[in-house]
């Protein structure tokens, strides 16, 4: 298993670094970092939470920030843009666009897991301008064209 060292800048003492709930889990959990305790999000509504980290992702590498499934499914809690990128250049800090999907209020606690990250790698492309493409079996068939609809 391919393990690749991530520096990690604490802005705040109570900051916490991202941890893997088990040796083989794909998403660290990152943290709600909320000095005043709790942050409660109006149904409808989203906030950015804090984490309170700063990282260095390696050139060729991503994080990729998705919702944490028991916080989706039973709070109705997930990233607002449903998966937030970190490119390799930013340094700045790691934020999470949380959007309340459901009826009620919700809160999140200072400390509590959020979101997970997974760090993967990613090519760039030439986007090179082109008259014709090659042909396929599919063509130019949209959505439900392969037999899932």
């Amino acid at each position: 298993m391919l393990k690749e060292p991530i520096r990690v800048k604490k802005l705040h003492s109570g900051a916490k670094l991202p941890t893997y709930g088990s040796p083989d889990a794909a998403g660290a959990d990152l943290y709600a970092h909320i000095p005043e305790g709790e942050l409660v999000i109006a149904p409808g509504e989203t906030q950015m939470v804090h984490t309170g980290i700063c990282m260095e992702l390696p050139r060729g590498f991503a994080g990729l920030i998705y919702a944490r499934s028991g916080m989706a499914t039973k709070r109705g809690l997930a990233p607002a843009n449903k998966v937030g990128v970190v490119d390799p250049d930013y340094r700045g800090e790691i934020l999470v666009a949380l959007h309340n999907h459901g009826q009620t209020p919700a809160s999140v606690q200072d400390g509590e897991r959020v979101a997970q990250l997974v760090v993967t790698p990613y090519c760039t492309a030439e986007f090179l301008e082109a008259e014709t493409l090659s042909e396929t079996v599919r063509g130019a068939g949209g959505y439900g064209s392969t037999g899932y609809q």
